[in-house]
């Protein structure tokens, strides 16, 4: 099989996003389900105890939003699954079709770069002065979760470059993943 003729999905940049997007995106539905508890758990303790868990708006809002929100972004542009309006892409011949893809793509990847080398430069400074909230007169750390932004950014901005480079990545990752599920059954 020549290289043209092979699959996208056994190009070793594609294999390493899948490798670690996948467990990412798991990771940030490990993170909605955690915060699902913790905020039912603050719930029954106010409700049972008349008060609430000590720092749950902080660890919501710092830990579980930024997993939610940030680490999946590579698996959701990998399944071609971000918000998108194709009001002239639908009447678009094939071959122009395929090119603004490439375009597009090209374009989020460079935004997303941009906002990963922004965001490391905010994490590291954090970490600098290992930055915390003071919850009922508890420091609670918060620097850790500022390098989940550029971590998720920066391999979102590696799926877009795929997409511009390899047009067809997302329709592949697709297919791939319909196979494998009726493989299962």
């Amino acid at each position: 099989m020549s290289d043209g003729d092979s699959s996208i999905s056994d190009h070793p940049i594609v294999v390493m996003c899948d490798s670690v997007a996948r467990p990412l995106a798991f990771l940030g539905s490990a993170g909605l389900l955690s915060m699902m508890l913790h905020v039912s758990a603050d719930v029954g303790s106010r409700l049972m105890f008349g008060g609430p868990l000590p720092a749950t708006v902080e660890i919501v809002s710092r830990y579980y939003m930024v997993l939610i929100a940030f680490l999946p972004l590579a698996w959701v542009e990998r399944h071609d699954e971000m918000i998108s309006v194709d009001l002239l892409h639908q009447v678009l011949p094939p071959s122009w079709k395929r090119l603004s893809s490439q375009v597009v793509s090209s374009v989020v990847a460079s935004v997303y770069l941009s906002l990963a080398w922004t965001t490391w430069k905010t994490a590291l400074s954090n970490y600098a002065t290992a930055s915390f909230v003071v919850a009922l007169n508890y420091k609670i750390p918060v620097w850790p979760s500022y390098f989940l932004v550029p971590i998720g950014f920066t391999l979102a901005a590696v799926t877009c470059a795929v997409h511009a480079i390899r047009p067809g990545a997302a329709n592949d990752a697709s297919a791939i993943e319909q196979h494998a599920s009726e493989n299962r059954t």
